[in-house]
C-alpha cells in the first residue's frame, strides 16, 4: 500500500530529476566520447506533450495521466477524460490540440507532490532488438547482423523511472542496457517502410535489465526468463510526442552506475533504424497502440567488460537519453 510518507520520499527524487533533465536553460550535446560523467544531466527545455502517468496521496493507488508543463515542474491533470492511462489516450485518436486544451483547462499539480510511473504501464507487447549498435557487436567480436534479432519481454518488467530494481537470487550476472524506447501509436499491419514513422506515437527512456546467466546459459538459450524477470525494464521520465524530437536517430545515449559512466553513445550508431524495425515486424506480427520497442544498447554493458562487472543491491543506475529525460534506478536485494 502507498503511504503519504512513501510517495513524498519519491516525489523529492523525482522532482529533482525531472527538473534537471527538463528545465533550466537549454544546453547543447557535446559529442558522446567527449562528455564527462559530471555532465551527465542534461537541461533541454521542457515543451508540451511530454505525458506522464502518476499517482498521489489524494488519489493513493489510483493512475493519473498528466502532461508535463514547458518548465518540467508542473503537471497538468487531464485523466478524466482518458482514464488515466496513455494507452487510452493514444488509442481514442484525440489531435494534440485537444489535449494542449484539456491541459490548459486542469488545474496544475507540482511534480514534488506526485509519484511518477512509468508513462505507459501495460502494453500489449514489448518487442525488442539485439546487436543493433555497430559498437554493441565490436565489444563483443561479432558480425554486424544482416537481419534483426527480435525477442520479447513481459510487460511485468515494467517499472517506473525511479522505482527499484530487484537483484533476483536465481542470478549473479544482473546487467544494464540503456535503450530508445518507441512507443506505437496506432495499430500496425504489413506497413511500408516508407510509412512506418506515421505509426510511432513518441519516445522514452528504458533501461533493458538482464540477467545474463539466464540469458546465455541456462534456460535452452532462450532469452525469456533472463529478459523477463520482475522490475527488469524501468521507462520514463515521460512519454515524448513524436513531433518535440527531430531525429530519432542522432540522439546522444548514456548510462552510469554509481557515478561512473558506463555507456556513452548515439542512437545514430543504429544497425536497423526504426522505420526498418517497424516495416519488418509488421510483416507478421501486428502492432498495436502502446506496444513499446525497444532498438538495442550501445557498447558498455558489464557483460563485455575486462573484467566483467554486474549490478549488485546497492548500485543506482542513471539511465539518459538526449531531449527525452534521465530515469534513475537503484538495485535492491531479492525479499
Amino acid at each position: 500500500m502507498t503511504t503519504i510518507a512513501s510517495i513524498a520520499v519519491r516525489s523529492s527524487r523525482l522532482s529533482s530529476a525531472i527538473v534537471g533533465a527538463f528545465g533550466g536553460k537549454s544546453t547543447s550535446w557535446i559529442h558522446p566520447q567527449a562528455v564527462s560523467s559530471r555532465r551527465f544531466i542534461s537541461n533541454s527545455t521542457v515543451k508540451a506533450m511530454r505525458f506522464v502517468q502518476f499517482r498521489t496521496a489524494a488519489t493513493g493507488e489510483k493512475q493519473r495521466l498528466g502532461v508535463l508543463s514547458e518548465d518540467g515542474t508542473q503537471v497538468s491533470d487531464i485523466s478524466d477524460r482518458y482514464e488515466g492511462d496513455l494507452i487510452t489516450l493514444i488509442r481514442s485518436g484525440v489531435s494534440l490540440d485537444e489535449v494542449k486544451a484539456s491541459a490548459a483547462k486542469a488545474a496544475p499539480l507540482k511534480v514534488d507532490s506526485v509519484e511518477l510511473l512509468a508513462p505507459v504501464t501495460n502494453p500489449q507487447k514489448i518487442l525488442c532488438v539485439g546487436l543493433n549498435y555497430s559498437g554493441h557487436c565490436e565489444e563483443q567480436n561479432k558480425p554486424i547482423p544482416k537481419e534483426p534479432m527480435f525477442f520479447s519481454k513481459y510487460a511485468t518488467t515494467i517499472v517506473g523511472p525511479h522505482d527499484d530494481v530487484i537483484a533476483h537470487k536465481i542470478s549473479d550476472q544482473i546487467d544494464w542496457e540503456v535503450e530508445l524506447a518507441v512507443i506505437i501509436g496506432k495499430k500496425a499491419k504489413s506497413v511500408a517502410k516508407a510509412n512506418a514513422m506515421d505509426y510511432v506515437f513518441g519516445y522514452t527512456v528504458a533501461q533493458d535489465i538482464s540477467a545474463r546467466d539466464w540469458q546465455k546459459q541456462r534456460n535452452g538459450g532462450q532469452f525469456l526468463i533472463g529478459k523477463s524477470m520482475d522490475t527488469f525494464c524501468p521507462l520514463g521520465p515521460a512519454a515524448v510526442h513524436k513531433s518535440l524530437v527531430k531525429d530519432p536517430h542522432q540522439l546522444a545515449i548514456k548510462c552510469s552506475v554509481n557515478g561512473v559512466e558506463k555507456q556513452n553513445g548515439s542512437t545514430s550508431e543504429l544497425i536497423f533504424r526504426i522505420d526498418d524495425i517497424i516495416a519488418r515486424v509488421t510483416e507478421s506480427i501486428t502492432l498495436l497502440p502502446g506496444d513499446v520497442i525497444l532498438t538495442g544498447t550501445p557498447a558498455g554493458v558489464g557483460m563485455h567488460r575486462k573484467p566483467a562487472e554486474f549490478l549488485k543491491p546497492g548500485d543506482v543506475i542513471d539511465s539518459e537519453i538526449e531531449g527525452l529525460g534521465k530515469i534513475k534506478n537503484k538495485v535492491v536485494a531479492d525479499s
